[in-house]
């Protein structure tokens, strides 16, 4: 019987890319808002495309907040962040005021270069990982693998043990962590071909 994963519909997210790829890994994927029906699920994933305020507000608005912190804390239900998603599992961010979930001890932070460093923000485009530990998040990957990325901030987590990968733009910064049952990555797996596919079934079929 396939496991069921929840995506979480709260208005921010590329919601029928995400259940596509579920599919395609083997896994029954529901969209909702609803507490209850999250409760029901295997894992939880949590997309996010647009501002960290407006999606904590939108969360909040759902009745989501407290129902995600206690599948995940309490009940470890095991849940993916991905890329706005992945910040909403942390403290905080400096694209907003409001708090994040607060699920995993990392703060968000702006890219902000100096004027002898010309890169452009938002950064977008395919870069390599330097796998940090080993995890079951990357299981099957390697420091070739490439993913797609478009964020103009990024997770500055608290304590390295955290960190399952890093890539680089103008400075590295962190591209996956993971502990316990929170997983979370920057960029987009739904749009990174095989390797964000193998992502995808780590999760669903891996000690998530």
């Amino acid at each position: 019987m396939a496991l069921k994963v929840a995506v979480i519909d709260y208005g921010m997210g590329n919601i029928g890319s995400i259940c596509k790829m579920l599919r395609l890994v083997g896994a029954d994927p529901i969209v909702s808002s609803e507490p209850a029906e999250l409760g029901r699920a295997d894992k939880l994933v949590l997309p996010g495309v647009g501002h960290f305020d407006r999606a904590m507000s939108n969360l909040h608005a759902a009745g989501l907040v407290d129902t995600l912190v206690e599948l995940v804390q309490t009940k470890q239900t095991p849940i993916l962040g991905i890329c706005l998603g992945m910040q909403l599992l942390c403290m905080s961010s400096e694209e907003g005021s409001q708090s994040g979930l607060g699920l995993l001890g990392a703060r968000v932070r702006r890219f902000a270069f100096s004027s002898d460093i010309r890169l452009k923000v938002p950064h977008m485009g395919w870069r390599d990982l330097k796998i940090a530990r080993p995890s079951a998040m990357l299981t099957g990957l390697d420091d070739a693998s490439r993913f797609y990325f478009v964020h103009s901030y990024y997770v500055d987590c608290s304590n390295d043990a955290d960190v399952v990968a890093r890539a680089s733009y103008g400075h590295p910064f962190v591209a996956c962590f993971a502990r316990n049952a929170v997983w979370g990555v920057q960029f987009h797996p739904e749009k990174s071909h095989r390797f964000g596919m193998k992502v995808f079934q780590n999760f669903v079929h891996g000690d998530a």
